[in-house]
């Protein structure tokens, strides 16, 4: 989506709380995309990502904002919960207006979910995360 982003993650082998994953996560994509912009030399972006950091964070150096503060999440506990969730994801897309179909928007995994043909990246579905032992690289 343009604007947000829709994910099914699983952390079963963490005790780190999901603040703190999310939290970490973002502000590896906000220094990233940053650095990014630069090198393309997207000022226009730079200069209003610059714009909505507060005073506050002004004055602890902080210089771009990329991130709304604050994240929802939903604690999947049950397969039909996130076959729910999963189908929500799909067809956002499609409520926005963005494609008429759920497979047809590239950023999505409904492609692989409805053709079983990866768009553009490997997705791993939510049946495959309840075995992941994601305390290990090895096993993604």
């Amino acid at each position: 989506m343009p604007d947000h982003v829709h994910l099914l993650v699983a952390f079963s082998e963490t005790r780190t709380p999901i603040n703190t994953i999310v939290g970490n996560g973002k502000r590896f994509m906000a220094y990233e995309l940053v650095k990014l912009l630069k090198q393309q030399g997207h000022a226009d972006l730079l200069d209003q990502m610059a714009g909505w950091v507060n005073r506050t964070q002004q004055m602890e150096q902080k210089k771009h904002e990329v991130f709304e503060p604050s994240f929802d999440w939903k604690e999947c506990i049950s397969i039909l919960y996130m076959r729910q969730k999963t189908e929500y994801m799909h067809q956002n897309p499609c409520k926005a207006g963005l494609c008429a179909l759920p497979e047809q928007y590239p950023h999505s995994s409904a492609r692989y979910y409805y053709t079983g043909v990866h768009a553009a990246y490997p997705v791993i579905t939510y049946m495959e995360l309840q075995d992941i032992d994601l305390t290990s690289l090895d096993s993604l």
